[in-house]
């Protein structure tokens, strides 16, 4: 990046909630991203699974968002909300559009990229190493009410006012400048 001060992580700035355990076997919290979640390599979404979560939770979303992009608003590459709460674990892979294995009622938003699905891990070259924020959000609902192709942000909204209960896990991505 061109700077040293790095934008807030997205749910700095929200009202507080308790959190509970996200946890991959294709990730780290604090690692390295590989190729498989990268865009230009197999864009393939991670293995998540999770537990520790409110017993009044109804349902469940999962987002990534890279708060370092170049936009001013960051990057939002990955919405799936409506994951019933008896659901504590999503493959890899599982944020293709076209996944057969994906829960009844899930649906996935559009991202930044204008797709339904999983965007991989896409810095600028050169622009220095990107943190890639994985959330599953508990929530007290079993449907946001939201059309599939609603804006990123007003899904974001919408589940930090809904919220329960918030697991978080960071990876990050950099891709190097070409040399000349």
């Amino acid at each position: 990046m061109t700077t040293s001060v790095r934008p807030p992580l997205p749910f700095e700035f929200l009202r507080p909630v308790p959190s509970f355990t996200v946890l991959s076997t294709d990730l780290v919290d604090g690692g390295e991203i590989g190729e498989a979640q990268a865009y230009e390599g197999e864009n393939r979404s991670p293995q998540l699974s999770w537990s520790g979560f409110p017993t009044e939770t109804r349902s469940f979303a999962v987002t990534c968002f890279d708060p370092d992009a170049p936009t001013g608003c960051g990057w939002w590459h990955w919405q799936l909300t409506g994951i019933p709460a008896d659901v504590t674990e999503l493959p890899a892979g599982a944020g293709s559009g076209e996944f057969p294995g994906l829960p009844a009622g899930a649906v996935h938003g559009r991202n930044d990229f204008g797709t339904n699905d999983f965007g991989g891990a896409a810095p600028p070259p050169g622009h220095g190493r990107h943190r890639y924020v994985f959330a599953v959000h508990a929530l007290p609902v079993e449907s946001l009410g939201l059309a599939a192709d609603a804006p990123a942000a007003l899904v974001s909204g919408t589940l930090g006012f809904l919220a329960l209960a918030r697991a978080v896990l960071v990876a990050e991505y950099e891709i190097h400048a070409p040399q000349d």
